[in-house]
């Protein structure tokens, strides 16, 4: 055998050993009849329509059927399986996937967000915590004045009644003054006309006490 034909044998046993698969995907026509006489209503079922069984036939090849778009007839008995096929399986499985990562990677931006907030909140947190000490610190000098200002308020109401107290006896001590001034002027007063009345008397009966001298006669 030439290197050529052994050539081409290897080549066609290649092929005869590659793997094939057979679609999973089937369009099963509905006939308004359990039979193939019968006309077609609907052109096929694709796989994977869920549909219910409202009867079969006498020899069980055929299933009336009737589906949620409200498509009603009968179909081949063989197509009809209790689970979900493997092809529709498979797709609601990456659709599963891929709504799954689309969620991941919402997650993961939300996280990204979370941590950018976090970070900011604890740059706010350390800011409104200065904050905080500074008006603690404010709060307390604030109370020491606000005790000083209650000590002068004190004080200065005990000063303030102090001061009537002492206006008081100022004024008590005056009226006396004034008194005292009245009475002296009175005194003064009656001792002035006293010494008047004295010198009056003086004037009148001082020389009348007193022998008059005689005068003397040119003649002696």
């Amino acid at each position: 055998m030439s290197l050529f034909a052994l050539l081409a044998l290897g080549s066609a046993s290649a092929l005869a050993q590659e793997t094939r698969y057979i679609s999973d995907t089937q369009y099963i026509p509905v006939r308004s009849g359990a039979g193939n006489d019968y006309r077609i209503i609907h052109r096929g079922l694709p796989s994977g329509t869920r549909l219910t069984v409202i009867e079969t036939s006498d020899d069980g090849d055929w299933a009336h059927i009737t589906t949620g778009d409200g498509t009603e007839g009968w179909l081949r008995a063989q197509y009809l399986m209790s689970e979900v096929p493997a092809a529709t399986q498979l797709e609601q499985v990456r659709s599963s996937s891929e709504q799954l990562r689309q969620r991941n990677s919402e997650l993961e931006t939300q996280l990204s967000e979370l941590q950018v907030e976090r970070s900011e909140l604890s740059t706010e947190m350390g800011d409104t915590g200065a904050e905080l000490a500074e008006v603690s610190e404010e709060l307390a000098q604030l109370k020491q004045i606000s005790g000083k200002a209650v000590q002068l308020d004190t004080d200065n109401r005990r000063l303030t009644e102090e001061a009537e107290s002492l206006r008081a006896e100022v004024g008590t001590l005056n009226a006396e003054n004034q008194r005292l001034q009245d009475k002296l002027q009175s005194g003064q007063f009656i001792d002035g006309a006293l010494a008047v009345l004295l010198g009056v008397i003086i004037t009148l009966v001082v020389p009348r006490l007193w022998p008059k001298r005689r005068r003397s006669s040119s003649w002696a």
